[in-house]
């Protein structure tokens, strides 16, 4: 297999047509190997229109979903950004290219530790992976220009919105099963501009069914 040309073809033939316009974003998604990533049983099917499982009932994004999400977070190099739920270390390289510096926190150690083997395989360093669940034991009083939600919420919740600094862009889905939908919040001067983007469907993020929630 032609990797160079699969990385190509995900991105001009799966990740633009969804509305994916932005350079920096397709640039990046095809300059880092998602083969890497992708568990070595998988290495094949990296580049594929799929969800590839990475155990604990997780799975990469698909990467027109992927495309969609790093769009959205319009990153700057200068922006500090946070990733809830680090998984193979993917959306985290693309994160880093685009950004300052990932803080990226994974309730399972063992993603962990693959996506620091991944990340160092392809020579990205400007990152923090920390073990911690998201929705009790994270530093709250840290802000972000940007944070992505990698996995989905029943309900909202406003933890992370919290956590964002003025003009600070938060990725979310909300939803279950087939009624779930993208939202992009963006922190401004008169509090918070909440846009629903699309439908979708993500699996879920770990442990939040056994979390109080929150609606607007």
């Amino acid at each position: 297999m032609n990797l160079e040309q699969a990385r190509f073809n995900m991105v001009e033939q799966q990740v633009r047509p969804w509305s994916v316009l932005d350079d920096t974003v397709l640039r990046t998604m095809e300059s880092i190997p998602r083969d890497i990533f992708a568990p070595e049983s998988s290495g094949s099917l990296a580049y594929a229109d799929i969800e590839i499982l990475l155990g604990h009932g997780q799975a990469m994004m698909f990467p027109r979903m992927e495309g969609r999400m790093l769009q959205e977070l319009e990153l700057d190099i200068n922006d500090e950004c946070l990733e809830i739920g680090t998984g193979s270390g993917f959306v985290t390289a693309c994160m880093a290219t685009m950004s300052k510096h990932v803080d990226s926190v994974d309730i399972y150690d063992d993603f962990l530790q693959q996506a620091a083997e991944n990340l160092a395989e392809v020579n990205i360093s400007n990152f923090t992976l920390e073990n911690k669940d998201a929705l009790s034991t994270l530093n709250t009083s840290k802000k972000y220009d940007a944070i992505a939600v990698t996995g989905s919420m029943p309900e909202y919740l406003p933890l992370f919105e919290e956590m964002l600094k003025p003009n600070g862009r938060l990725f979310i889905v909300i939803g279950t099963k087939q009624t779930m939908h993208a939202m992009r919040i963006v922190k401004t001067e008169k509090g918070f501009e909440r846009t629903s983007l699309f439908e979708t469907e993500l699996k879920a993020l770990e442990g939040v069914q056994n979390k109080s929630s929150f609606s607007f």
